[in-house]
């Protein structure tokens, strides 16, 4: 398949967006080895894009800066957008629907295995794609099984706004008076292994997400109540991964009001005043370490 293709070149094109876990509170942990997780979520305006095309075959292409680094293989096990395309083939069919052949194309433009949900937005967004091209009405039921087969991320990010997700991220909460941050996100281009910063995790029952009774209100209610929550697997993160740290402190000498690691890292973001100061500050980052990624970017408000 030719390698110049874009996500934009195809007849349907579904965004998959990047997810923020402003805060990641673990909680305590289900006898299956599921960790149980309190997380405040958002996701930016920045992040991969998926096209769609009917095809005489099921087909899979990759471009974008981090596509070299995945596999075109259209049998590849461990591909999401390709496994969220099978299940969800398998429950049209149960139902007597047609799910025919589609070309699908991901232009990968955020770093992979980064805690920032790359792979589960590329599935929901796969899931949200197919149902508009195969003109699928499913269940709502049935999709969020899918999605939760799928990863326990899927959920969340076939919702793309923002919200609250407690238990393993199946019991979701959106909040739909949410306001967009401006935001720079940073990645060291330094893999990180969830399950070993989960088994480094000095303890799994943690206090929970907890809110003002009055749930806040506007920009600055929100950041002083996201200064007093937490990533509880930042700590472990730094200690598998020393970038994680020099990271965090280049994002905050440009006057960040809040950074943080989000998810199992590396990545880490900051937020800022505005969208320019985020601007000039991913672009002095980027100046300062031109061997990582750094990305200005304003998250997706509530209500959207």
């Amino acid at each position: 398949m030719n390698a110049i293709l874009a996500a934009g070149d195809f007849d349907l094109t579904e965004e998959a967006p990047a997810k923020i876990n402003l805060a990641l509170h673990v909680t305590g942990r289900r006898a299956d080895g599921y960790h149980l997780l309190d997380m405040l979520v958002s996701f930016a305006r920045h992040g991969d894009q998926l096209g769609f095309r009917a095809s005489e075959h099921d087909e899979f292409s990759l471009s974008g800066r981090f596509g070299p680094l995945l596999s075109a293989d259209a049998e590849a096990g461990d591909n999401l957008v390709l496994k969220a395309r099978d299940l969800l083939r398998q429950a049209a069919e149960s139902v007597g629907r047609e799910a025919p052949a589609v070309h699908i194309h991901l232009e990968k433009n955020l770093p992979i295995a980064s805690g920032i949900g790359g792979g589960s937005a590329d599935a929901a967004a796969t899931l949200r794609g197919l149902m508009r091209l195969w003109h699928l009405t499913l269940p709502q039921e049935t999709i969020k099984a899918i999605a939760l087969k799928l990863g326990a991320d899927v959920p969340m990010c076939l919702a793309s706004r923002p919200l609250v997700a407690r238990g393993i991220g199946e019991a979701i909460e959106l909040l739909p008076a949410f306001p967009a941050f401006p935001m720079v996100l940073g990645n060291p281009l330094v893999g990180v292994s969830t399950p070993e910063v989960f088994r480094q995790l000095s303890r799994k029952d943690n206090p929970p997400l907890l809110f003002p009774s009055q749930m806040p209100q506007g920009q600055s209610e929100w950041i002083d109540t996201i200064k007093t929550l937490r990533n509880d697997l930042e700590p472990p993160a730094r200690t598998i991964c020393g970038e994680i740290a020099a990271l965090s402190g280049l994002i905050e000498s440009q006057s960040a009001i809040v950074t943080r690691m989000s998810g199992s890292g590396a990545t880490c973001f900051g937020i800022f005043a505005d969208v320019d100061q985020a601007k000039t500050a991913a672009a002095t980052l980027h100046r300062l370490r031109p061997d990582w990624y750094f990305q200005a970017t304003e998250t997706i408000a509530g209500g959207v």
